[in-house]
């Protein structure tokens, strides 16, 4: 059974803070995925995901439902995702020992030595889409209060 929505409606500034957050978010996102596809040939989405497996905790990785949603994708996308990844062998699907009905991923050592790599330039590359962004007027009160 679906909820009814709420009958408020978003005032002006709600609309105009969602406006320029989703201003920032596309162009940091693409400042940052374009520097990981020139030097790494990776997108944004499939450092994400590397990043997430990195992080994860224990042997196993990720099921593939916790990893599509940590990078905000379907679980087709994911398979896509994992399936980019897995033939460039940055990844390995493996069917969970204790529960033969999960598929789980987990990084490789090539990916994650590819991650290391990426690392520093992701982080170089956020942090001048911040300064840059920070100098956009339209942008500047929104940078402050979130990065700084």
């Amino acid at each position: 059974m679906k909820r009814a929505m709420s009958e408020r409606h978003a005032s002006d500034q709600e609309q105009g803070a969602w406006n320029q957050l989703a201003m920032f978010h596309a162009r940091v996102s693409a400042m940052v995925g374009r520097s990981l596809q020139d030097r790494f040939g990776l997108s944004l989405t499939e450092y994400s995901a590397l990043e997430a497996l990195a992080e994860a905790p224990g042997a196993d990785g990720l099921r593939m439902q916790v990893l599509a949603d940590t990078v905000g994708l379907n679980q087709s996308s994911v398979s896509r995702l994992v399936a980019r990844l897995e033939r460039e062998d940055l990844v390995e699907r493996n069917l969970n020992q204790r529960d033969r009905r999960g598929v789980f991923t987990t990084i490789t050592q090539a990916g994650r030595e590819m991650l290391g790599e990426a690392m520093p330039v992701y982080s170089q590359t956020l942090a001048a889409a911040f300064d840059r962004l920070g100098a956009d007027p339209e942008l500047r009160e929104l940078v402050e209060r979130i990065g700084r």
